[in-house]
């Protein structure tokens, strides 16, 4: 049903402990689904590439479904805590859980295997814990209690970014809200200086340290879980590659560590953008005459190719020798050497000149040099820069150096445009030299991916050696914080799909309802499932937040004014549910005005979950300080009670379009489609 077969297929990998990289967001969410799959005796053998596609047997779908299912079941009993500890009435704190428990839309996703139920319960822990700490601390600070619910604020925040990176708003507000009460705290004058200095540790160590910890720790458990090459490898270094079981690390294993003059290597571009690929050349050259009448030096192309090839191969050659074979000893390249690189196959030299690249006029042509008998001699002499060494004097290592090719005559750097070729260049990637004034880029860089000692001095000899894998008996490994840091990195830039969606929306249609998402359609009758919200639960919660914010800017005028409405008791306990509430909102829903990617009805929950929380709020408030007389209040209860009642009636109306249980007419759909942009999904018999 809709995003289960995005989710499902991650659950698969981590059945078959494959790596993936999936830039949504941390491991976290991924995994506890996969352990509802590990519970329930999933093997990961299924297709996930369609909605609507019949489950197969071994696919234990209540198992997978499970732990979305009780996190949103958790939400009503956790709405009914907040506004408890938030010191208003159990008659508030009910309404609360009974508008949590009628909500269509949170019902839908709680059913399925999503992680939308899942992030909104560590929200509202992380909302409960921190309230509940915040209330011991006024009885028994430094109690187990008082400790207990400081780390589990902390625990609580740390799994809601684990789950998605949009988890780190809610955690940022709790921090903002630790930190006014910790101002107050150090300007309690009943306290000593040292017992402050506790509290301010121990909130660091509880809200800073853990989370940080409890986030490695995530990553920790995924890549072990996850060791295997899979497809996503390509995506990652070298070096990350080679520390997956298959894959790279099959090929690679074994290689020498240190370059020498007569290796034969393979040289892949770390940026890896717009697709991995390789330093490659072939006997195909540049047409003397481009599309756009710009002529070229007819020499032999050179271009970065996205697949495993024998043409990518390279001799290192020391330019003051001949031989094409690695001594004994080997004697091993240095960073600022100055070397020359031997295509494998065709033994022609990289190449670069003042003539201008094909597709990129600005850097010039990079080609293997073939001596045309005319006045262009070769300029193949590049000089070794290693990117991240540790001295002036390091050693280029397979894999783990990071190194740029600057040419000797030009200063230009060997760097990938990413544009393709034309049909010339058999839509290949143009590789350019780029002059080094116009800054470092990542497409700069390369590293040695397959290495191995040349022994072959004949070129029929070397060309079978270059056919030939290297294979040695020794591993290479990389540390945890060094794979963390790097799929840490890969997550937040990864280009994901914005392409428009056809049930995708904009923020300004989540707050009024403007539209829907069509999960499921029964294959052969009407039944279908829609993420639906309950519009009077809605409209109601919209219009809340206006009259908290319009209540809470007047009180703080007449405050100003030195007119206190309220008493400070019940100020404070306002201005508190505001920005736990009006404030949860806000952190929720507005950043995604500033996101440029592909939204949908889904992603306002969140903040929905935070603003139907601060409805009962308002109602409260409203019928014991503006209703001012019995009557009043009583005129007001009974039109509470009518408008739940509407809520209720909502509920019911759309719960076949909430749990899909049975079929509809046609006339029934249409009567459900109270506003056009409503995608209900009518058969044509």
């Amino acid at each position: 049903i809709f995003d289960e077969v995005y989710y499902g297929q991650y659950i698969s990998f981590y059945m078959k402990r494959i790596f993936f990289l999936d830039g949504s967001g941390p491991p976290f969410g991924h995994m506890l689904l996969a352990l509802g799959g590990y519970l329930g005796g999933f093997d990961g053998n299924f297709l996930w590439n369609r909605i609507g596609a019949e489950y197969s047997s071994n696919v234990p779908v209540w198992s997978l479904r499970l732990l979305p299912a009780l996190t949103g079941a958790l939400l009503v009993p956790m709405a009914y805590q907040i506004l408890l500890e938030l010191g208003f009435s159990h008659c508030a704190a009910t309404g609360a859980a009974l508008l949590i428990l009628i909500e269509n839309a949170l019902i839908t996703q709680a059913r399925l295997m999503l992680l939308e139920s899942v992030l909104i319960f560590f929200n509202l822990l992380a909302v409960l814990s921190y309230l509940k700490f915040a209330n011991s601390q006024k009885q028994r600070p430094f109690s187990l209690r008082w400790w207990f619910w400081l780390t589990l604020t902390g625990m609580a925040c740390s799994c809601a970014v684990g789950v998605k990176y949009v988890g780190v708003f809610t955690y940022l507000l709790v921090l903002a809200v630790a930190g006014v009460h910790a101002w107050h705290l150090i300007g309690d004058r009943t306290l000593s200086h040292v017992r402050v200095l506790c509290h301010l540790l121990a909130r660091a160590a509880a809200l800073l340290v853990v989370p940080a910890l409890m986030y490695l720790l995530f990553f920790y458990v995924h890549l072990t879980l996850v060791c295997r090459s899979g497809p996503h490898d390509q995506i990652m270094s070298s070096a990350f590659q080679a520390s997956l079981e298959g894959g790279l690390a099959r090929i690679t294993q074994g290689q020498p560590l240190e370059v020498a003059y007569g290796s034969q290597v393979t040289l892949k571009n770390v940026f890896g953008k717009p697709v991995p690929c390789w330093l490659h050349s072939h006997q195909s050259t540049y047409p003397m005459i481009y599309e756009n009448g710009r002529g070229s030096s007819h020499q032999q192309q050179v271009t970065c190719y996205p697949f495993k090839d024998v043409n990518n191969w390279w001799i290192v050659k020391d330019p003051g020798r001949h031989p094409l074979v690695v001594s004994n000893p080997p004697r091993p390249v240095r960073h600022g050497d100055i070397v020359q690189l031997v295509h494998g196959m065709t033994t022609r030299f990289l190449n670069t000149h003042d003539v201008a690249a094909p597709l990129s006029p600005h850097s010039q042509e990079v080609s293997c040099y073939v001596d045309y008998n005319i006045s262009m001699p070769s300029q193949n002499l590049w000089r070794l820069d290693i990117v991240n060494r540790e001295s002036d004097t390091e050693v280029w290592k397979t894999i783990l150096s990071e190194v740029r090719l600057v040419h000797v005559n030009t200063s230009a750097v060997l760097k990938l445009s990413g544009a393709h070729l034309p049909d010339w260049g058999f839509r290949q990637l143009e590789v350019v030299g780029e002059k080094l004034s116009r800054g470092y880029h990542e497409s700069m860089v390369w590293n040695v991916e397959e290495h191995r000692y040349g022994k072959s001095q004949e070129q029929k000899e070397r060309e079978l050696e270059l056919h030939s894998p290297a294979q040695m008996d020794v591993s290479r490994n990389l540390s945890f914080m060094a794979r963390f840091l790097e799929l840490q990195w890969r997550m937040l830039t990864v280009k994901s799909d914005d392409s428009e969606h056809k049930y995708s929306s904009s923020p300004l249609d989540w707050v009024t309802l403007d539209t829907s998402i069509a999960y499921w359609l029964h294959p052969r009758t009407s039944a279908q499932i829609h993420l639906l919200g309950n519009i009077v639960i809605w409209a109601s919660a919209g219009l809340a937040t206006a009259v908290y914010a319009l209540l809470f800017f007047w009180y703080l005028l007449r405050r100003r004014r030195c007119i206190r409405d309220l008493p400070e008791g019940c100020w404070l306990r306002w201005v508190l549910a505001g920005a736990l509430c009006a404030g949860g909102w806000a952190v929720n829903y507005l950043p995604f005005f500033l996101m440029e990617k592909t939204l949908f009805l889904y992603h306002y929950l969140p903040a929905l979950t935070f603003q139907i929380l601060l409805l009962p709020v308002v109602l409260q408030h409203v019928a014991d300080h503006l209703c001012r007389s019995p009557l009043l209040r009583s005129v007001f209860g009974s039109l509470v009670v009518a408008w739940y009642s509407c809520a209720c009636h909502v509920f019911n109306t759309l719960r076949p379009l909430t749990y899909g249980d049975r079929s509809l007419s046609p006339g029934e759909l249409r009567a459900l489609r109270w506003k056009d942009t409503w995608d209900i999904l009518i058969r044509k018999y």
